[in-house]
């Protein structure tokens, strides 16, 4: 497969860089964060207004720049490499996607052009952990237990004269607390026609919608509760949509932007680790002449170099690659955030030390989206890698 990128591709890759170099540094971040929505709504808006960021993959005629998945999945390494607090990801890798496809016409003409804008953040709410595998990244998205299952817990749709309202709750929503839309998930129909269908709720004018900020590990991926008490919902398309079909095409595209994002966070902790190593001082000798060090960094730069080339993969062929990229993502910004802390000594230890902020992003990013191990094997199943046979999992 042929990976390589376009000049343009690589100018947008190159501009957003250098805006993010000046304008989100680990400070920047921290300040970010510590803001009641979780990002810097200023620099959000010259990201939209300048760059076309949240409409970069959305086509022309709702307003977007009208580029290919692979585009966002380039800027989502520079993002990755900035660990930037946006509402990039919960919008327009997860949320767009699934209106562009499930949505009727009237709903994506009146919704995906302020996406596109910048003017609304969407937040994709399903309840308690059930992110990765409503999206298809651990397991078969095709039974509606994940939402509810008509059982207590989740969040559930019932339609009444005036149409649906949805009653339940969805906690660790990205976004959850200060996005302009949510888009629920929501189980109906109960045991006779159990299923999951996506619904609307506009967070500014929802009678009986409460919403609080969770402390969550990652200060970069704010995360709200989201309770719902008879709230009035716009059915997202029809009630024979394939929804399962269209969060685990979603998942896939998500998990190849995820991919890109890890690998430009696990560079950039790779490349301060090894300034760090290189100007500290031990035993009257600089930190890099000590041969171990130097073997654990190679180390790490062979695992980025692999991802790299997974991501860019899945970039292009996210259905085929998304899985076993995110995987392959996730594990080098783990290898490379565990050595940057230890390579930077007692200092690197402490909390607040800013390769904590890797750490807690690949943390992070395991428990939303789903440990590598499962990760794999559900792309192992997929793949029909193995059958059962004698009670044993054996090699097809």
């Amino acid at each position: 497969m042929d990976v390589a990128f376009t000049a343009e591709q690589d100018e947008i890759r190159r501009a957003l860089h250098d805006l993010l170099a000046k304008r989100c540094g680990p400070d920047e971040v921290k300040s970010a964060t510590a803001t009641a929505e979780g990002y810097d709504r200023e620099l959000w808006r010259q990201l939209a207004d300048e760059l076309g960021l949240p409409g970069l993959a959305l086509p022309a005629d709702y307003g977007g720049a009208g580029r290919t998945p692979a585009d966002l999945v380039l800027a989502c390494e520079e993002t990755g490499r900035a660990l930037l607090p946006s509402p990039l990801l919960a919008t327009a890798v997860l949320a767009a996607p699934l209106i562009a496809a499930l949505g009727t016409g009237a709903q994506r003409a009146a919704l995906l052009p302020d996406i596109a804008a910048g003017r609304t953040s969407v937040a994709v709410a399903v309840p308690g952990t059930a992110l990765s595998l409503a999206l298809g990244l651990t397991g078969d998205n095709t039974a509606a237990h994940w939402a509810g299952g008509g059982r207590a817990g989740g969040v559930q749709a019932r339609r009444t004269d005036h149409g649906w309202v949805l009653y339940g709750q969805a906690d660790q929503v990205l976004d959850g607390h200060s996005a302009d839309l949510l888009l629920v998930a929501a189980h109906t129909g109960g045991f006779a026609r159990s299923r999951t269908l996506l619904f609307l709720v506009r967070a500014a004018s929802a009678a009986g919608l409460a919403r609080v900020r969770q402390v969550s590990l990652d200060g970069t991926r704010p995360q709200g509760d989201v309770q719902f008490r008879d709230v009035e919902g716009e059915l997202l398309g029809g009630e024979d949509a394939d929804v399962a079909g269209a969060l685990a095409a979603t998942g896939c595209g998500a998990a190849a932007a995820l991919a890109a994002e890890a690998v430009g966070a696990a560079d950039r902790a790779l490349e301060r680790t090894v300034e760090y190593v290189k100007a500290r001082e031990r035993f009257g000798r600089s930190g890099g002449a000590f041969q171990a060090a130097g073997h654990r960094l190679a180390e790490v730069y062979v695992r980025i170099a692999a991802a790299r080339s997974a991501a860019y993969c899945a970039a292009h062929d996210p259905a085929g690659g998304g899985r076993l990229a995110l995987a392959q993502g996730l594990e080098a910004l783990r290898t490379a955030s565990s050595e940057a802390v230890q390579l930077h000594g007692g200092i690197g230890f402490d909390w607040e030390h800013d390769a904590h902020l890797y750490f807690k992003r690949g943390a992070a990013d395991e428990l939303l989206f789903g440990p590598v191990h499962r990760l794999r094997g559900h792309a192992a199943d997929l793949a029909g890698m193995f059958h059962a046979g004698d009670g044993r999992a054996e090699a097809v």
